[in-house]
């Protein structure tokens, strides 16, 4: 026994603090990613049934019944909210990149002072309730809000009479929702294009510009292909969780165009059909992440033949 006890105290203190910290990730990615994940599966080949929960497996009904992914991707609903959800996510990061990109540039280019005060302003969204900020953007969509009096003064303006509106519709629209997830995710842009753009080498811009490139040409042939993973990174931090973003596409979408996240939680819900929740919710993660696998595995594959 005392041997025993020796020869793991000697191994614990050669390898153990090192195997238990590299283990730890591990042990939380099965436990809190892999199984939940595993239970989703299963409950999307079972069969709905008036029990509690309500689903079930054997009896009268196949073990495994995969009329939930028959439906996922035969029936016109779940099709109309995967596209909404594909576009509109595409959308908002499109509209991230071109809004971010230039930001993050100048963050980079400023002041070692004034960098740390920008970079709080951009994370100080973060400091209040996800919630309460679409609650507001919910009341300066209002047809009576001064946001909304300003875009409709500026677009009588612009138009002749006869086209003039007393009030520019935004609520319950895929406007609405693009705009409060362009908000929300702008910063989840932003920081990774800040953190890829701050390790260029400014030597580089100065080279090109004294061999006679312009700026433009600097900017497109130096610093634009040096930030391709910066903007890889920033653009699935945006479209991954805007795909399936559940809080906006609810308080100020459209109801007859649902996003796939409002269609998961209404069939958990209201429906009860857990096995058709669970199927859609198998699917959106099939689409989100096998993308991003194959991207990781060329990216690695193209670094390591460097």
């Amino acid at each position: 026994m005392t041997m025993s006890a020796g020869r793991f105290s000697r191994w614990f203190d050669r390898k153990g603090w090192s195997a238990l910290l590299i283990g730890a990730p591990y042990l939380w990615l099965v436990a809190f990613f892999l199984l939940p994940f595993l239970i989703v599966v299963a409950m999307s080949v079972a069969t709905k049934s008036p029990t509690a929960p309500p689903f079930s497996f054997g009896g009268e009904y196949p073990v495994v019944n995969l009329e939930a992914y028959s439906r996922v991707l035969s029936d016109g609903l779940y099709l109309r909210a995967f596209l909404t959800s594909i576009t509109n996510a595409f959308v908002a990061m499109v509209l991230c990149l071109l809004i971010g990109y230039p930001m993050a540039l100048c963050l980079t280019r400023v002041s070692k002072g004034w960098r740390n005060v920008l970079l709080m302003l951009v994370i100080l969204p973060f400091w209040t309730s996800f919630l309460l900020r679409v609650y507001a953007w919910m009341g300066m969509m209002g047809r009576n809000s001064w946001f909304n009096g300003l875009l409709t003064d500026g677009w009588n303006f612009l138009v002749p009479l006869d086209w003039a509106v007393r009030s520019v519709p935004m609520m319950n629209t895929n406007f609405a929702v693009v705009l409060v997830m362009v908000y929300t995710y702008l910063p989840f842009m932003i920081l990774p294009l800040y953190a890829s753009l701050e390790r260029l080498d400014p030597a580089l811009d100065e080279a090109a510009m004294d061999l006679g490139s312009r700026p433009w040409q600097v900017f497109r042939d130096i610093t634009l292909p040096q930030s391709i993973p910066g903007i890889i990174a920033g653009g699935m931090l945006v479209f991954i969780p805007a795909a399936g973003e559940l809080v906006i596409p609810t308080l100020v979408g459209d109801a007859s165009s649902p996003m796939i996240g409002r269609l998961i939680s209404d069939e958990f819900s209201s429906a009860r059909d857990w096995p058709m929740a669970s199927a859609v919710a198998v699917t959106l993660l099939v689409l989100m992440v096998v993308p991003t696998m194959l991207y990781s595995h060329y990216q690695a594959k193209a670094e390591g033949s460097k």
